[in-house]
C-alpha cells in the first residue's frame, strides 16, 4: 500500500518509514507541493488534519500527517504547537533548544512531555491517533542523533536523551513512535 506523508522534514520521514517498513511511505512531491503545508490551528490535531486535508486535497491518495509539540510543565504546556518556532520563524532547532533552556533556567521543575497527533486520511475519510512521552528537559544538550528538541529530551525511565538512542530505540517509546504504532495496528485491520 502507498501511503503519503504530509511533511517535508526529512528527518521525520526518516523515523516513519524505520517504523512503516511493510508501506510504501513516501514524502511529499516536492513538485505538487513547493511550499509548506498550512499549520493554523490552535491545536496539534487540528494542524495535523489541516495538512492531511491539504494533501487529500491535491493528490486524492491515502496520506496522513502529524503534528508534534514539546509541552513544558512549568511554562504552562509552551512551546507546544509553537514547538517548531518556539525561537521564530527561521523554525532553528538549536535556537528553539536554546530559547527553552533559557526559560527554564529558574525553574526547578523541568517535567515535560511530548506529544504528537496523526491524522490519517483513507478514500475521504479521516482517523485520529495520539502518541504521549513523558519525561524532563535536561539541563544541557546530549548526543547527536535524533532532531528538533531530542539532545534536552530525557524520557522517564531512561538515562539517554532521544539524540542519544537509535532509531529503534526511540520508536519503542516515543511520541510519534507511539502515535504510529496506533496507525500501524489501525492499518493492519
Amino acid at each position: 500500500m502507498k501511503i503519503i506523508f504530509a511533511s517535508q522534514n526529512p528527518n521525520k520521514l526518516n523515523e516513519i518509514q524505520s517504523q512503516l517498513a511493510n508501506y510504501d511511505v513516501v514524502g511529499l512531491d516536492p513538485l505538487l507541493f513547493s511550499e509548506e503545508l498550512q499549520e493554523t490551528g490552535a491545536t496539534l490535531d487540528s494542524n495535523a488534519r489541516q495538512k492531511a486535508q491539504q494533501v487529500w486535497d491535491k493528490t486524492h491518495e491515502s496520506c496522513f500527517a502529524d503534528d508534534t509539540g514539546l509541552e513544558v510543565e512549568a511554562l504552562d504546556g509552551e512551546p507546544g504547537v509553537y514547538s517548531a518556532r518556539y525561537a521564530g520563524a527561521q523554525k532553528d532547532a538549536n535556537d528553539n533548544m536554546n530559547l527553552l533552556l533559557h526559560n527554564l533556567s529558574d525553574k526547578s521543575n523541568r517535567k515535560a512531555r511530548f506529544r504528537t497527533c496523526i491524522s490519517l486520511c483513507l478514500d475521504g475519510i479521516f482517523y485520529e491517533f495520539e502518541g504521549i512521552c513523558e519525561g524532563e528537559i535536561t539541563l544541557q544538550k546530549s548526543g547527536e542523533k535524533g532532531f528538533g528538541y531530542d539532545p534536552i529530551f530525557l524520557p522517564n525511565g531512561s538515562k539517554k536523551t532521544f539524540a542519544e538512542m537509535s532509531l529503534v530505540e526511540k520508536a519503542r517509546i516515543s511520541h510519534r513512535g507511539l502515535a504510529v504504532a496506533q496507525l500501524v495496528d489501525f492499518l493492519k485491520r
